[in-house]
């Protein structure tokens, strides 16, 4: 194993674990999955959680870069981003395996 690589893989994929520390934005996470593309009042009404809520959870989740949002007319929509975090988790997979 080398170490050096080791460190920085678990470096480039700790942002994406801190994220998901959080249930709700795990769950965020798992209906945006389900349903690839949603605004934040579908994601207020498939949870337990509030409009602001939902929305602060959103805004940390973009800042991540765990999802990624499109303007549609006058609606937010927001979907998964995870290509680059499973890739993170594969060459971190790798590392901890050589």
């Amino acid at each position: 194993m080398e170490k050096e690589r080791t460190l920085a893989a678990f470096a480039a994929v700790m942002p994406a674990f801190a994220i998901f520390q959080d249930a709700r934005r795990q769950q965020l996470m798992t209906e945006l999955c389900c349903k690839e593309e949603l605004t934040v009042n579908e994601l207020t009404a498939t949870t337990s959680l509030s409009r602001p809520a939902v929305s602060h959870h959103l805004k940390l989740m973009l800042d991540a870069g765990v999802i990624k949002v499109r303007q549609v007319g006058v609606e937010r929509r927001y979907s998964p981003n995870l290509v680059p975090v499973i890739a993170q988790l594969k060459e971190l997979t790798a590392a901890l395996e050589s």
